[in-house]
């Protein structure tokens, strides 16, 4: 199985200002993708209690009910900003991997692919000052392509271009492919929209569109908005019908006390009027949707707002203030208009106060108003470009696989595939904490080589404690047990003596386990060379049936992507047919653990530029590979940069299937590719996975002598995934 392999493209919607209305713009996107047949679940990574309130996540509730989907829950805000406080910006890219990976379990378990995950990123406000570079993370992360969500006034032009304009920077611009465009949202002064016949209009039948002189003014402060580089995806009228709060929700955002309910949950405030003269000469303000708000002393008042609803005006509410109640009298009087449903609401704040309050009510659907988000997702799906999404979304996007993605892929499949995987170096604190954290987190069954108390003595001096299910075997009461086996093994290279000589190192009795099929992988090299790892495999373990070379690889978890490095460690100096032979071995890999192998031979040349023996080398080995393996996308000899950056690819080799977009970079020797991988690694601090064996009979890997805790972590996991896969 490969990781990865069938995840959807997720769009990330980035809001350029709190109040751009992103909720809604999700809704609406959703459900237009759904009108040109494209599946989209639905993922808010992180919650924003000052935007939420208190309770559970509004967005997720809302998509759930008007667009039956279970999105997760999603990650708390204080361990959001814990994480981030504490610089452990991997482990929270992981936890959101594992979020977008429950979506689409859950849309399988509800018997259905999807095509797109739609994430809602961060929303920027006074407390959120990290909103731009969390989702500038979560777009690496999650290999998201990036719709900006924006707002404003097209009589101010130059506000509305730069914000875009700005926010696009932290994907590459505006101008970038992983920019697909902008949605605008609750646009004043458009030269059309916001009509109430447009509330139920099908998605789709309101185009975009802007003035020529508009989009020439746009254009003028940020040179790419709405051109073939940046589309205008939506552009959405405000809508005062849709973004009217009900009456409900004006009496929970002043803490009112209802007098009476009513339909207090089905009107909608579509104005608000300070009744600060007389009711005589104040008629005009009693209207459908208003609510009046006036001193509850004013008895002319209330009784005219109650003559109004018996005629037929349904007010959105009065609202009462200072503190004053009517009396029982006046109630009893008003008992007729109250039936009919009309809510009353007291504060206890004065009326200006109260009015000042109104004004600062937020605006968003709150959690429980479906049928307000119901109408905004019909409303800002009806304003998509429909043609537009279905010729740039269906077509799909380069699949790259994250760091973030990787990492917790290769977790999730360890624990899949259930392997036991041996530790020669079973009393080195490094191997001994990673052996603990494999056994807590389900990664693999571990065997540490080594006694027991010498073990718990590490793992006390770390502050560990180790599982009683971890497993612990001393090597001096089983060395004996593995000699006649090895000679048989090795028969007439070996005697008991040589054999028994041989075992005293626990890697070479660790390999005898793999090979006598007691443990399914063998992870070394944290204080041993790699020729002392590598050699007994050779010995007893060795080669796969299809090859007849052993190489390595490195995955490489660069910034945006995780790229294969091979040979980096096992052949000094290999010829063409081993050279080819490295290349398919790494593409299998490569391919095994999600990353769509596109193969570079890296040589000093690209294509006809150069000559000579090595060269010659990587050109024959490009031949040999694709007359083995017609399907796979492979080119040489490609220099680095050729194959690394796609401007240069274009340059040097416009024609190649590779150039530019390469995840699979195959060294000429060991030379390169050893320091190659090592000047990456320390000089732009990438983490390096590896390096990992292919070509084996059963896995076996080695470790960097400088290897950190999750790199040994990582490797265990790979190792038990190699497993898995030969058995499978």
């Amino acid at each position: 199985m490969n990781i990865a392999s069938d995840q959807p493209q997720a769009i990330l919607l980035v809001p350029t200002s709190a109040g751009a209305g992103l909720t809604s713009a999700c809704l609406g996107l959703i459900q237009a993708l759904d009108t040109i047949g494209l599946k989209a679940g639905f993922l808010k990574p992180f919650m924003q209690n000052e935007l939420n309130g208190p309770g559970l996540d509004r967005s997720t509730a809302l998509v759930s009910r008007t667009l039956n989907q279970r999105p997760p829950s999603p990650i708390s805000q204080a361990r959001l900003e814990r994480l981030l406080r504490d610089d452990q910006t991997d482990e929270l890219m992981e936890d959101v991997i594992e979020l977008f990976d429950q979506v689409t379990r859950q849309a399988y378990r509800d018997g259905s692919a999807l095509d797109l995950v739609v994430v809602e990123g961060v929303v920027p406000t006074q407390h959120t000052t990290y909103a731009t570079q969390t989702n500038a993370q979560l777009a690496h992360a999650l290999n998201a392509r990036i719709i900006l969500v924006g707002t404003g006034d097209l009589h101010e032009p130059q506000r509305l271009a730069e914000e875009l304009d700005m926010h696009a920077r932290s994907f590459g611009g505006v101008s970038s492919k992983r920019t697909l465009g902008g949605i605008l949202m609750r646009m004043k002064n458009l030269p059309y929209g916001g009509h109430e016949d447009e509330l139920s209009a099908a998605p789709g039948t309101v185009k975009p569109q802007l003035e020529e002189p508009v989009l020439e003014e746009l254009r003028r402060y940020s040179p790419f908005l709405a051109t073939e580089s940046f589309h205008l995806i939506g552009i959405v009228p405000q809508s005062k019908t849709l973004t009217a709060p009900r009456t409900l929700d004006v009496a929970r955002a002043l803490d009112a006390r209802l007098l009476n309910e009513g339909d207090a949950a089905g009107r909608r405030v579509m104005s608000t009027s300070l009744c600060a003269r007389s009711a005589a000469n104040a008629l005009h303000i009693f209207t459908p949707g208003s609510l009046v708000v006036a001193s509850g002393d004013r008895d002319d008042v209330i009784l005219a707002a109650a003559l109004a609803t018996m005629n037929g005006t349904k007010l959105a509410g009065v609202l009462l203030t200072n503190g004053f109640m009517p009396n029982d009298n006046m109630i009893e009087m008003c008992r007729p208009a109250l039936r009919t449903g009309l809510p009353v609401l007291a504060v206890e704040t004065d009326s200006l106060t109260t009015a000042q309050n109104l004004t600062q009510i937020n605006r968003e659907i709150p959690l429980d108003d479906f049928e307000r988000a119901e109408q905004v997702a019909r409303y800002v799906a009806a304003h998509m470009d429909l043609d537009w999404l279905k010729a740039n979304l269906s077509r799909g996007y380069t699949r790259r696989l994250s760091p973030s993605a990787f990492r917790f892929q290769l977790v999730k499949q360890a624990q899949q595939a259930k392997k036991r995987i041996v530790l020669p170096e079973g009393n080195e604190p490094r191997t001994v904490e990673a052996a603990i954290i494999c056994q807590r987190r389900g990664i693999a069954d571990c065997v540490l080589l080594g006694q027991r108390e010498e073990i718990e003595n590490v793992a006390r001096h770390r502050g560990l404690t180790l599982p009683e299910e971890l497993a612990i075997i001393d090597p001096e009461s089983t060395r004996a047990s593995y000699v006649g086996p090895m000679v048989e093994r090795r028969r007439g290279k070996l005697n008991e003596l040589t054999a028994e000589a041989q075992l005293q190192d626990n890697v070479v009795l660790g390999t005898m386990m793999l090979a006598m099929d007691e443990v399914d992988g063998l992870v070394s090299g944290a204080i041993h060379t790699t020729a002392n790892t590598v050699r007994p495999a050779f010995q007893l373990i060795k080669t796969a049936p299809e090859y007849n070379q052993v190489s390595s690889i490195f995955f490489m978890l660069l910034p945006e992507q995780v790229v294969v490095y091979g040979d980096c460690a096992v052949n000094p100096d290999p010829d063409a047919e081993t050279l080819a032979e490295i290349a398919l071995q790494s593409a299998r890999s490569a391919e095994a653990f999600g990353i769509e192998p596109r193969v570079a031979m890296i040589s000093y040349s690209t294509g006809d530029s150069g000559s000579g023996v090595d060269v010659d080398k990587v050109r024959e080995a490009t031949r040999i590979a694709r007359e083995r393996a017609p399907h796979l996308a492979i080119d040489g000899p490609l220099q680095y940069d050729a194959a690394a950056i796609e401007s240069v690819g274009k340059q040097k080799a416009p024609d190649s299937p590779v150039a530019g977009r390469a995840t699979v970079f195959v060294f000429p020797d060991l030379n390169t590719g050893n320091t190659t991988y090592k000047a990456v690694q320390r000089s732009a601090q990438v983490v390096s996975v590896g390096p990992m064996l292919q070509g084996l009979n059963k896995p076996v890997n080695d470790l960097s002598r400088g290897a950190l805790v999750d790199d040994i972590v990582y490797t265990i996991a790979l190792t038990a995934i190699q497993a898995g896969q030969r058995n499978g």
